[in-house]
């Protein structure tokens, strides 16, 4: 079979799959998401050396670093997967939940319902957990999904998927619910996005020329973010402990990440107070700091930053910094060079705070906690597919509940149109 012909068989195994998951209960479906968590220990020696394989030759590749961590799978990544797939199958059933209703005066009942959407294609570089998280999140929803991981990770992926499909199979799911493209050949991607109508959206993760491709070349929707330049603001009367542990927080724990910050403004009001200590407790953590002039008049080593820097996304240890005049000018900032991911500020007051949340375009917005915190697990949320900037279909952290729609029901006895 050709690569467009194994696709299109795929693309109609999954909808014959999605077809079969909607006889499916909630409750059905929980019990096969909690085990899988034992179903990944049962082949964790195959998937440590498929992934031990995976790196070793992306290392040779000379795969960027950033991605190269990403493709790793830890103890601490296993065991993030596990308690993710388990958070998955504790969650509220997200199908079948009556949105609004009402009976009409001539007895006529009418509900708005939520539904699956059908069929989901993930396509994603590097990260395996994508591959459980994924998973995970659209069986919850009652979709099937159709995963195509990087080449760089495809050993680890098809563990993966095939311990997945086992656990979900031996409790009454459909085989095709979760499907794997299992070619490294980048074609499949292609033909991935031309199965409309058997596809019913994407979801592109990994970097902005993947995003853009699928975006540009697709007849399906898609949900997608570009950018995560994510931002805090530390406003005149942030606490100095705070502002040092929240931004060092943001940036570094893990700084090849979305939601890690990329810019931080200072208000010119407390800049002498608060630029010192945070660059200190930044430079601890061996970040390179970019200043603006303002910046730099209080920290004179700090590396001059450029226009380019406001709009750039490291995804390294690297941190621009800028002095802001005022609230509004931090946020006339975020407005103009933020991609809508993640922006938080560090105050005391509660109206520059709520100034700051109505007046922030954002998908996430914070006040006094780090910009990690925008994902799924921390918001409740269990496993997400990814984080949205998008404002159409969802925004923000996509988890079960976004990947449903809504389907009208009415219930009458004999009603008829007069």
């Amino acid at each position: 079979m050709t690569i467009a012909e194994q696709m299109l068989a795929m693309g109609r195994r999954a909808r014959a799959g999605a077809h079969a998951l909607a006889a499916v209960s909630g409750a059905a479906r929980a019990k096969a998401l909690a085990a899988m968590p034992a179903a990944l220990d049962a082949v964790r020696d195959r998937l440590r050396e498929a992934n031990e394989r995976d790196v070793a030759d992306a290392q040779a590749a000379g795969l960027d670093l950033p991605l190269l961590e990403r493709l790793r799978i830890t103890d601490k990544v296993f065991t993030y997967m596990g308690k993710r797939l388990r958070e998955a199958a504790a969650l509220p059933d997200p199908v079948g939940r009556v949105l609004e209703g009402q009976v009409r005066p001539s007895g006529l009942r009418v509900e708005k319902v939520s539904v699956p959407l059908g069929v989901i294609g993930i396509i994603y570089e590097s990260r395996p957990n994508v591959t459980t998280d994924a998973a995970s999140v659209c069986l919850k929803s009652g979709n099937a999904v159709i995963l195509r991981g990087g080449s760089e990770c495809l050993r680890t992926n098809l563990v993966l998927a095939e311990a997945m499909v086992t656990a979900a199979t031996a409790n009454g799911l459909p085989a095709d619910a979760i499907q794997i493209v299992d070619t490294p050949d980048r074609a499949a991607v292609g033909e991935m996005l031309r199965l409309e109508g058997l596809i019913d959206v994407l979801i592109p993760r990994g970097g902005k020329s993947l995003i853009q491709r699928v975006a540009s070349e697709s007849r399906i929707p898609v949900i997608k973010h570009y950018d995560g330049i994510c931002h805090q603001y530390l406003a005149p009367d942030a606490d100095v402990a705070m502002a040092c542990a929240v931004v060092v927080n943001s940036k570094c724990e893990r700084v090849e990440v979305c939601n890690a910050l990329e810019t931080l403004l200072v208000d010119a009001a407390g800049a002498v107070r608060l630029l010192p200590p945070v660059v200190a407790a930044l430079r601890e953590q061996e970040v390179e700091c970019r200043g603006c002039a303002e910046a730099r008049a209080i920290v004179p080593d700090l590396v001059p930053a450029t226009e380019e820097d406001w709009a750039t996304e490291y995804l390294a240890p690297i941190l621009s910094i800028r002095v802001v005049p005022d609230l509004a000018a931090a946020v006339a900032h975020i407005n103009h060079y933020g991609s809508g991911h993640t922006d938080g500020i560090i105050t005391n007051r509660l109206d520059w705070a709520d100034s700051f949340v109505a007046t922030v375009d954002s998908a996430s917005v914070l006040v006094n906690a780090s910009t990690r915190l925008s994902g799924g697990g921390d918001y409740g949320m269990g496993a997400v597919v990814g984080i949205s900037t998008d404002k159409l279909h969802a925004r923000g952290p996509v988890g079960p509940n976004e990947l449903t729609s809504t389907k009208w029901i009415a219930r009458g006895n004999g009603h008829l149109r007069v």
